[in-house]
């Protein structure tokens, strides 16, 4: 006997594809260079992550959520703090349907499929699982196309592509475009003024990634995402000569080893993960005394006991989740704030923060993405 769920799954796939197959569709080249047949302006949207909630709100600001039919579970656990505040704006995001991860395979293609997508926007990292598991090529046979964009991976190489692809889909092209002149505008603040130094003297700085959220020392960037910052900010990444991609470790003799200038902490509100945990817990509305103390106690580690950032204090901790969104380019200006000072004396990038909130988000501004020892 055929199951009743296969068989109404069946004829969902089928009905799904037939009306996709009689949609005008336009050609979108992906952050992969894949070219994908879209109906624009896409109407009904599946977000690979919770967290593409980062860019939706840039481009449809009056409610970043109406077409989103489905979306990962990460949101609300990796980012409770940011949550809550669109929670608060937008109650109906608590209804919208949720699911697994690519790499978990806790993915379930029936459940994409029952919600009617005019497409899926994954970012660039879930793109070795849906290869392995077939994903793109079993979701197109139903008229359910992928789209990649990438804030993580390259951010600097990729952000301003990615915004360009995501305009095309929501038909919002000239926001797109005006978010990137920003975007390009707020870079050139630190950049133009690195660039223009001919003897800069750059310190030594080594980013540990979400530290605190696990025992072991110590996670880091290579030459990417938050390595690539501090390079652009005017300083020199530690990690870069020991990780030979984006993500990877440094053990703790290898950061005693090399004694840098400074240390900088990547932290968020991680209590669904790590309840009680050590990270420092920085971000939308953060209790910045709270995580001064457990920045402090991340310094008494093994690793970073008499190296000089830390005899010095020159020790730092910002919200981790600018390494996966299209507002990298404060985290580039309050790192640039650290590494050179006199430099920067003029740079607010507190008040580029405000002018991104009142330009380009729906939620108010509340402090707490970074913290220092001094």
């Amino acid at each position: 006997m055929i199951h009743l769920r296969s068989l109404l799954g069946a004829a969902a796939l089928s009905l799904l594809a037939a009306s996709h197959a009689l949609a005008d569709k336009v050609t979108i080249t992906d952050i992969t260079g894949r070219e994908v047949a879209v109906e624009t302006p896409v109407q009904r949207v599946i977000l690979g992550e919770g967290r593409q909630a980062f860019f939706t709100a840039v481009l449809e600001t009056e409610d970043p959520f109406a077409r989103v039919v489905g979306w990962r579970d990460d949101f609300k656990e990796a980012d409770p703090d940011t949550y809550a505040a669109y929670l608060q704006k937008f109650p109906r995001i608590g209804e919208i349907p949720s699911f697994g991860g690519f790499k978990e395979g806790t993915f379930d293609i029936e459940q994409a499929v029952s919600l009617k997508p005019d497409v899926m926007i994954l970012n660039l990292e879930a793109k070795a699982a849906t290869d392995e598991a077939g994903y793109e090529e079993k979701l197109a046979a139903v008229g359910i196309p992928i789209v990649y964009v990438d804030f993580r991976e390259n951010p600097f190489e990729h952000t301003a592509k990615s915004m360009q692809i995501i305009g095309q889909l929501y038909g919002k092209d000239e926001r797109a475009a005006e978010f990137n002149a920003f975007f390009a505008e707020q870079i050139a603040r630190v950049t133009d003024v690195t660039g223009a130094q001919k003897d800069l003297a750059r310190p030594l700085v080594f980013v540990e990634r979400a530290g605190g959220y696990a025992e072991d020392c110590c996670m880091s960037f290579g030459a990417a995402n938050f390595g690539q910052m501090v390079e652009m900010a005017g300083g020199t990444n530690m990690a870069t000569p020991f990780i030979p991609g984006t993500f990877g470790t440094v053990n703790g003799e290898q950061i005693i080893a090399s004694n840098p200038d400074m240390v900088i902490v990547t932290g968020g509100n991680w209590e669904a993960y790590v309840p009680g945990g050590a990270w420092v817990g920085v971000g939308p509305g953060a209790d910045l005394a709270v995580a001064r103390t457990k920045l402090a106690a991340l310094m008494q580690r093994p690793a970073f006991t008499g190296i000089k950032a830390t005899e010095a204090g020159n020790v730092h901790a910002i919200w981790h989740q600018f390494y996966n969104n299209p507002y990298s380019f404060v985290a580039v200006q309050q790192i640039a704030k650290w590494t050179h000072p006199e430099l920067f004396a003029d740079l607010d990038p507190e008040a580029t923060l405000k002018e991104l909130h009142s330009r380009f988000l729906p939620i108010e501004y509340r402090p707490g993405y970074w913290v220092s020892l001094k």
